[in-house]
């Protein structure tokens, strides 16, 4: 079930698939008002794809809404792709989107990866947005995924031993390798149970309250074996240089109004992420909410980020 607050299922207005590469082709949709004002939408993962809940958060009538599946993920092909994906694959990607479509500029809104994404691309692109609503703030540093691979074990360590230990003995000295030795083992069952076995111990630590709808999301065949070979690439092997490389370059868009919410029992991103770049960047409007962990269907965040975005329709500013 979806989080109270948000606006009524829609379908989409326009779908088409896009060729970004002779390996990928992207699914893209546009939702609401063909005339109203531009979002992107940017999901997380990396590899999770949009949802018809993500449509949600946005007022059909106000905004033209862009979602946009990256490169491996969601309904664009091949599902799962490692090749050919980085990070600046994914923001040429939401370039080639934006010239496509006759957007000069457009609102971008995404959460926890899609808050590194929609950071990186704003950041490389501050001429072509217009505002930033982020959410589960993740910077993509070592601390952040130290924190994922290990440290959460002092918070849920049920679900970190059973992540730990569906890898070999032998392997669980390096989680990271370990799975990602799994993922690209010759047996296809012990690759694609490898990729539930992180998709759960990811969905698991979202939300505050077990949620079973919310975590089906996330551990179904075909989501969960392009989100944990995705999440795994980038921790892998898309890191930025230097770790900090997004809040040395908050300069870039300091002038651009922004918006950040964070759940202060976020399992998946740490609320350190959230505060050092507000500290960095404190024109941003920024929000705890107390009652809320990591999913955007935590309902606290989905009233925050809903409100943010009511507040672009009437003032074009998602600030406080």
């Amino acid at each position: 079930m979806a989080p109270p607050g948000l606006y009524p299922p829609l379908e989409p207005f326009h779908q088409q698939r896009l060729p970004v590469s002779p390996l990928h082709t992207l699914h893209v949709e546009q939702c609401g008002n063909p005339a109203g004002a531009p979002v992107l939408f940017v999901h997380g993962g990396p590899g999770a794809g949009c949802s018809a809940t993500d449509r949600r958060f946005f007022d059909p009538n106000a905004f033209r809404v862009v979602l946009v599946d990256q490169r491996g993920a969601g309904r664009s092909t091949p599902l799962g792709e490692l090749a050919e994906n980085t990070i600046d694959d994914l923001v040429a990607d939401f370039e080639l989107v934006r010239e496509r479509l006759g957007i000069e500029r457009w609102h971008v809104f995404g959460g926890s990866w899609g808050s590194t994404l929609g950071l990186y691309y704003a950041q490389r692109h501050p001429d072509r947005v217009l505002s930033l609503c982020l959410r589960g703030i993740w910077l993509l540093r070592q601390l952040e995924v130290d924190w994922w691979l290990y440290d959460l074990r002092a918070m849920a360590p049920e679900l970190w031993r059973a992540f730990a230990e569906h890898l070999p003995a032998e392997r669980r000295h390096d989680l990271l390798e370990g799975y990602w030795e799994l993922f690209h083992d010759a047996d296809p069952q012990r690759a694609r149970a490898a990729a539930k076995a992180w998709a759960t111990y990811e969905g698991a630590a979202c939300t505050l309250l077990p949620n079973p709808e919310f975590l089906s999301l996330l551990t179904n065949d075909h989501t969960s074996w392009a989100l944990a070979r995705l999440e795994a690439h980038y921790l892998r092997n898309q890191r930025f240089t230097p770790d900090d490389r997004l809040l040395r370059d908050v300069d870039r868009i300091r002038h651009l109004p922004a918006f950040l919410v964070h759940g202060r029992y976020d399992l998946v991103c740490p609320l350190v992420g959230a505060d050092d770049l507000h500290r960095a960047w404190p024109e941003a409007s920024y929000v705890i909410v107390d009652d809320a962990g990591h999913s955007s269907h935590e309902p606290g965040i989905a009233r925050q980020l809903v409100a943010a975005m009511d507040r672009v329709a009437r003032t074009g500013s998602p600030r406080l």
